[in-house]
């Protein structure tokens, strides 16, 4: 029996959306027919999360993250995706509030990065992913993959695009010159392939763009979801 799958979106409702959308579509494709996912949704108030990470009210944002989450599970979910990577900051402060599972958006990464072959990868994301250590550590820690991320000015220009552009829709060719950039000058410094660790960037960069490995978390993310809502097995 299909699971039913749980979505703390709206972080931001762009990419939110292309979860959904891969989700269904890989669904339909496995099943055939006019199958589709079992889904709950919750769909967040990005202003008001953005306003809790930029004054750094870290606990207000926790407390927003557990809310939302615990009213996917009274919804029926039986496991959880939060539709961000930022916001894992309070992956464990969530799960232990919840007695469903909540899959991390770092393990589906990680585990591509492994499969790939890969031991040395560029990290872009929000300023709080490349400079937090919560999604450094687990990789490392997890994985064995060593993470790079970019200069502080680059870093500036990637949190920049994601929260002025991003995550309102705007795709700009000057802003994907940009990233580019960023990444080579990541794969100059020894990485071997990039994460697109914030879930608005695969709205800008593909793989096509890019001459090292691209892991495109909101896409492996949503195919761990469709695996375990159709064949069970690990978190």
């Amino acid at each position: 029996m299909m699971k039913t799958i749980g979505l703390l979106g709206g972080m931001s409702w762009e990419s939110s959306a292309v979860y959904y959308r891969l989700i269904n579509e890989a669904v339909q494709e496995r099943l055939g027919g006019v199958h589709s996912a079992k889904i709950v949704l919750y769909s967040v108030d990005f202003a008001e999360v953005e306003k809790v990470q930029h004054t750094g009210d870290w606990e207000g944002a926790t407390q927003l993250m557990i809310d939302a989450a615990r009213r996917i599970e009274k919804g029926g979910a039986d496991f959880l995706l939060i539709c961000t990577n930022t916001m894992h900051q309070m992956y464990d402060e969530v799960r232990n509030e919840l007695n469903m599972p909540v899959i991390h958006i770092a393990n589906a990464a990680g585990y591509a990065i492994t499969q790939a072959g890969i031991s040395t990868v560029g990290l872009l994301g929000t300023r709080f992913t490349m400079e937090g250590t919560f999604y450094q550590d687990r990789l490392s820690e997890r994985y064995d993959i060593d993470v790079i991320i970019p200069n502080r000015d680059d870093r500036n220009i990637v949190h920049r695009i994601i929260y002025d552009e991003l995550v309102i829709g705007k795709i700009r060719e000057e802003s994907k010159q940009k990233y580019l950039k960023v990444i080579q000058h990541i794969k100059d410094n020894g990485a071997e392939g990039v994460i697109l660790g914030c879930t608005e960037i695969p709205l800008l960069v593909k793989q096509k763009d890019v001459n090292i490995p691209v892991f495109d978390t909101t896409t492996l993310h949503a195919m761990k979801a469709v695996e375990l809502a159709l064949e069970g097995g690990e978190l």
